[in-house]
């Protein structure tokens, strides 16, 4: 199976790359079970790359169905070190507007019962995750925004809600009270998992409207909103393809290292089965007997 170094996870509105060439899918299995579909490799300004459609062919999976560790782990098997994420967003602050771009540094998490770790059966582990995102992911990301001349905003909360409901007024203008900014619906757990599997992780959100605290959210439509997707997902494409150029960089970040001193459970204690499951994450840790 090729390898690659560099992976696309594609939301809303963003369910390929047009400007990837050489293609081919490959699907895979995983011990968590099937991703979101095959993933697309292919050569993006001269670096090959996965691309993931978070959401299936034809946007067929909610949030709270999503495969998390499934997807990431497929990543994990291809051997992408780098993971770039778009996401619709609504916007929690008057000046993220419709068709602006945020590169978030943080999250609060409103998830109800979704699985956020690839550690069970027998094995336990303990990731540092006070800083979500890889810094250094994020920075390409923020400077590949400006580059192609995007509205941008560094830093910023992101507020992971279940969905697959919005928000009631009531539980927008708390998140507002609090400081949050954006809110979506699917980044957390994702982040999550590749941190568990030292993957440089960054999202680039595109805010597609206010949620609804905002005095004017009423007069938002549907077709407003499938519009506002189809125009973020041109100029994250842009954004994306412009990273890529950027990528690799040295990873001296923590993520690279995130399993070093997280792994709790003695090791003649973990079970073979779990260390064969998890070999593509804990492989340089625990070896496979």
């Amino acid at each position: 199976m090729e390898q690659v170094q560099i992976g696309i996870v594609g939301g809303s509105g963003l369910y390929d790359m047009a400007e990837v060439t050489d293609r081919s899918e490959v699907t895979l299995t995983t011990p968590f079970g099937d991703p979101s579909g095959p993933y697309l490799l292919g050569t993006l300004r001269g670096k090959r790359v996965a691309f993931l459609a978070r959401h299936g062919a034809g946007h067929r999976l909610s949030p709270s169905e999503l495969n998390f560790r499934a997807n990431i782990f497929g990543f994990k098997q291809l051997g992408v070190e780098y993971l770039l994420s778009a996401s619709a967003v609504g916007s929690l602050r008057q000046e993220y507007k419709p068709l602006d771009l945020v590169i978030p540094d943080q999250f609060f998490d409103r998830t109800k019962g979704r699985v956020s770790t690839f550690f069970s059966g027998g094995l336990v582990a303990h990731v540092g995750f006070a800083h979500p995102f890889c810094t250094r992911l994020s920075a390409v990301a923020y400077a590949s925004g400006m580059a192609i001349g995007a509205t941008i905003h560094k830093g910023g909360t992101y507020v992971c809600m279940e969905g697959p409901q919005f928000s009631t007024k009531a539980e927008s203008n708390l998140y507002r009270s609090w400081g949050m900014d954006i809110i979506g619906m699917t980044n957390l757990q994702e982040a999550k998992l590749a941190r568990e599997a030292e993957i440089c992780y960054s999202t680039i959100a595109l805010v597609t409207d206010f949620d609804c605290w905002h005095p004017d959210h009423d007069s938002v439509t549907v077709d407003m909103i499938v519009a506002n997707l189809t125009q973020n997902a041109v100029t994250a494409q842009r954004l994306i393809a412009q990273a890529v150029e950027q990528l690799p960089f040295e990873r001296t970040c923590e993520c690279a290292t995130a399993l070093r001193f997280a792994l709790i459970t003695r090791p003649d204690a973990v079970p073979a089965e779990t260390r064969r499951a998890l070999a593509p994450i804990i492989g340089k840790y625990l070896p496979v007997a």
